[in-house]
């Protein structure tokens, strides 16, 4: 793997219902913030030891070897049984959609993480943030979901076939709504990750980062972007889907979703507004159902997911 910086740590479909691919970040206990004034979010803070150990950890062979974490949702009870009804309104266009592969985005990556002990792959993209380091990804790509933490994270920007112009970013805090990590909750399956900088260099100093929306309207047309591993795909590009959202279909969660045919390992990639990758981040890759192929699902950017972007960036 190639940087023009010094090295750090490299390397959806989402499960139990065709589910979404992922994964997380550092280990240990949660911190939920006590203060019942505070928003509902837990952070998992990473000591300079472990981010050292993570940049020495991805070795190429490892990231060639991590997978898509679409098992890690083989257990969700939120979309386990929810195979969509006889006669229930189900999106359109039901035919898998097209996903292209594109040319690299600067701002938009690969990552890489552990938990208990097997090697994972996800997607993500940098945001717009006060301390100039967040990065958005899907929830189960830095936390189990009523489990583990991630370790090793780490974010590759601009990755394809291998190189990494950009290098790797090491994760020193991870940021997910409180009804993800305790619950697993796919309505909330978002997360934000605050990296290390680069000596004086920020992330979005080097590779520029996405405006974010909340609280927008629904219905909305979107193009999303992933690094989808599973077959037919293998990883080492990114690709692109474009549609309008629609809602889910079985009703269990508030998520939206577009026409797309991206699998395993584009979890946690970014919705853009609008046609490119040039509109505001608005959502991610989240997960799929088996008996709906051809739509990928992304949770509703709401007030709680706000919430966990305001402390994120402002840490």
């Amino acid at each position: 793997m190639t940087t023009t910086s010094r090295r750090r740590l490299f390397a959806l479909r989402p499960v139990t219902a065709l589910a979404a691919a992922a994964l997380a970040l550092a280990t240990g206990g949660k911190a939920a913030i006590a203060d019942p004034a505070a928003p509902a979010l837990e952070r998992r803070s990473v000591s300079a030891a472990e981010a050292d150990a993570a940049e020495d950890y991805w070795t190429p062979a490892r990231m060639e070897a991590a997978i898509p974490a679409e098992t890690l949702l083989a257990e969700n009870d939120h979309i386990a049984s929810s195979e969509p009804a006889a006669g229930a309104r189900t999106m359109r266009p039901r035919a898998a959609a097209a996903s292209p592969a594109v040319t690299p985005v600067d701002h938009i990556g690969k990552v890489f993480f552990t938990i208990d002990g097997t090697d994972y792959v996800c997607s993500a993209n940098a945001v717009v943030s006060d301390n100039e380091s967040t990065v958005a990804t899907a929830g189960h790509c830095a936390h189990e979901g009523g489990g583990s933490w991630a370790t090793n994270w780490v974010f590759v920007p601009a990755y394809e076939n291998g190189n990494a112009p950009y290098g790797a970013w090491t994760a020193e805090d991870l940021f997910a709504p409180t009804q993800w990590t305790s619950e697993g909750d796919m309505t909330y399956d978002t997360a934000f990750a605050v990296v290390r900088g680069e000596g004086s260099a920020t992330l979005t100093d080097t590779v520029g980062g996405s405006g974010v929306e909340f609280n927008g309207a629904r219905g909305q047309r979107y193009t999303s972007y992933g690094y989808p591993a599973g077959t037919p795909f293998d990883g080492e590009t990114l690709h692109q889907c474009t549609g309008t959202a629609e809602a889910d279909p079985t009703g269990s969660t508030e998520s939206h979703g577009i026409p797309c045919d991206m699998t395993g390992g584009s979890s946690g990639g970014p919705w853009f507004l609008g046609d490119g990758a040039d509109g505001v981040q608005n959502s991610v890759n989240s997960f799929g159902y088996r008996g709906l192929d051809g739509v990928m699902f992304g949770p509703y950017w709401g007030a709680v997911i706000e919430d966990t972007y305001q402390e994120a960036q402002g840490s």
